[in-house]
C-alpha cells in the first residue's frame, strides 16, 4: 500500500463527534436507522460461506453491535484509538482493535466479508482505501454512503448545516446511487444487490481477481 502522510490529510476523525451514532433517541431517527439495518442485514443474507467478517471505521462500536447477530464470526477496527476502548466495551466479546483502512493488518485475501458502513465519504482517498480492502477480501463488501443529493436536501429541511449547503461536515465525497455503483464495479468488484433505504445506498459486491 501506498504510503499515506496522515499529517496531510484533510480527513480529520478525531475531532468529529461520533457519539450517538445510529442511537438516536428520535421517532423518525430511530424509523430510519432501524431500516438501514434490515436493509445490511438483507444484503448478508445474499452472501455465501461467510464464516470471517470484520467491520472497519466502528466508531464507538454502535453498528458493531447490531452487526455482530448476522454473521458466525466478527471484529472490528477504529482509526481513532479513543473510540477503540468504548467500542470494546460495547462489544466485550469480540476482538476489537485500531488501525488504518489505508493498512489493513489483515493477510491477503483473508476476511470472508468486510462491512464498510458511513466511512468511504470522510476518506481522502477512497480509491487507495477500496485498493486495500480487495486486497484483505476473500470475496464481499457491504458498504453504505449517504445519498446525494437527497442527504443534503433532509439536512436544509431541517435547518442543518445550512452554511455549507447542507453537507454534514467532514464528508469530503458525495455519490449518488449510480456513481457509487461504478466506483465499486471499478475499484473492487461487481455490485450484486443494492439497497436504498432513505437516506442511504448500501451495496453488496463480490470481489474481481487480484
Amino acid at each position: 500500500m501506498k504510503n499515506i502522510d496522515y499529517s496531510k490529510l484533510k480527513a480529520s476523525p478525531e475531532t468529529e463527534d461520533f457519539a450517538g451514532k445510529y442511537e438516536n433517541n428520535g421517532k423518525i431517527a430511530r424509523y430510519l436507522v432501524n431500516s438501514y439495518f434490515k436493509a445490511v442485514s438483507r444484503l448478508v443474507s445474499r452472501t455465501k460461506d461467510v464464516t470471517i467478517a470484520h467491520e472497519i471505521g466502528i466508531g464507538e462500536g454502535r453498528s458493531t453491535m447490531r452487526l455482530k447477530a448476522l454473521v458466525p464470526k466478527l471484529s472490528g477496527s477504529e482509526f481513532v484509538a479513543d473510540l477503540v476502548a468504548i467500542a470494546q466495551k460495547n462489544n466485550p466479546e469480540l476482538n476489537i482493535f485500531n488501525e488504518s483502512i489505508y493498512d489493513l493488518k489483515f493477510e491477503d485475501e483473508s476476511v470472508d466479508l468486510i462491512f464498510l458502513l458511513e466511512v468511504l465519504e470522510h476518506l481522502d482517498y477512497p480509491k487507495l482505501a477500496l485498493k486495500e480492502l480487495k486486497r484483505v477480501s476473500k470475496k464481499y463488501i457491504i458498504l453504505g454512503v449517504p445519498r446525494e443529493p437527497i442527504w443534503r436536501i433532509l439536512n436544509m429541511s431541517r435547518l442543518k448545516y445550512l452554511r455549507h449547503l447542507g453537507n454534514t461536515p467532514g464528508h469530503l465525497n458525495h455519490w449518488s446511487k449510480k456513481q457509487l455503483i461504478k466506483l465499486i464495479e471499478n475499484e473492487y468488484g461487481k455490485v450484486i444487490a443494492v439497497e436504498t433505504p432513505l437516506p442511504w445506498t448500501i451495496v453488496l459486491a463480490e470481489k474481481h481477481s487480484l
